[in-house]
């Protein structure tokens, strides 16, 4: 290999010699450059201060995309879409009723009889409340639901001692004006049933009931739930209910027949099955359960 000793360099190429045309260039390209950049500047400033259009936008290139975001999906604003509706939800039961048991003993008027003002509910083997699941979903539903734009008004929040009794909770929907009800509850049937189903009013026209209004919209209402409630939770329709409809008709409810709104109940599952108590007493599958029913209120309300 060469070696390039103390005393010695290595040759120098010669330089060649700068035409005229070179030197025209080096003294015009940094001009050009100049005015370019006093070109931008104005430009920017004519657009009231905006982003300037990039060179590469003008000579056809794709614009560059900016992945920076100025909110997060929480922050956004409701979206408009059941602006104007009013959804009454009634979490089934109540927590402390067994405390009051002459209070939801007293019988009240349904208009096909009378029935207790209310009941305890029922709860898993474990001990898992009724009361308690109902409560936690329609909380869930509530914030569902005022994203949607609605306006949501629950028949109890774990705020009062009992009840309110079943006449009270059909009147707080019909006075609300609600364009839907619905009434949250698990149910408390034998091992080996499972499923979920929506009870629907029956045609009842008798003392202070009616409902021969709401049959046919609390009908909707019922179906719209059912269908989307099984498939945003992966269940399937109650085996021991409704024929595999997940569709129940009753007269024997007071939350139904004085109700002069459209208004359903769901029962979610069986907690005294332990396959349906597990995903009772699951929050995950509890927010899935205030999703279907949410998915399907919004179907209704939006026609």
């Amino acid at each position: 290999m060469s070696y390039a000793g103390p005393d010695f360099g290595p040759p120098q190429p010669r330089r060649p010699r700068r035409r005229p045309l070179t030197v025209a260039l080096a003294v015009l390209v940094p001009g050009a450059l100049l005015g370019w950049l006093v070109y931008e500047g104005v430009s920017g400033a004519a657009d009231g201060g905006g982003t300037p259009t990039s060179a590469s936008t003008r000579a056809g290139a794709p614009p560059t995309v900016s992945s920076t975001t100025t909110a997060d999906d929480d922050d956004k604003e409701p979206s408009a879409s059941l602006k104007g509706k009013v959804v009454v939800i009634d979490p089934g039961h109540n927590l402390t009723n067994f405390r009051h048991t002459a209070e939801i003993n007293r019988k009240v008027d349904i208009g096909t009889n009378r029935k207790e003002c209310d009941t305890t509910g029922t709860s898993t083997n474990s001990g898992y409340a009724e009361a308690a699941f109902t409560l936690d979903v329609a909380h869930r539903l509530r914030t569902l639901l005022e994203k949607q734009g609605a306006k949501v008004e629950l028949t109890q929040d774990g705020d009062r001692p009992y009840g309110p009794c079943v006449d009270e909770r059909a009147r707080i929907g019909n006075t609300a004006k609600a364009d839907a009800v619905v009434s949250i509850h698990a149910d408390g049937a034998g091992a080996g049933q499972r499923g979920y189903h929506v009870i629907l009013p029956g045609r009842v026209h008798r003392g202070i009931a009616d409902t021969r209004r709401i049959v046919a919209p609390s009908a909707v209402l019922g179906e719209r739930i059912a269908d989307d409630f099984g498939r945003v939770t992966g269940t399937k329709p109650s085996n021991y209910i409704g024929h595999g409809t997940g569709l129940d008709t009753r007269t024997d409810l007071g939350g139904l027949n004085l109700s002069t709104v459209p208004k359903v109940f769901i029962e979610c599952g069986n907690m005294r099955d332990s396959k349906d108590a597990a995903l009772l007493t699951s929050a995950a599958w509890r927010q899935k359960a205030a999703q279907g029913i949410s998915e399907g209120i919004v179907s209704f309300l939006r026609g």
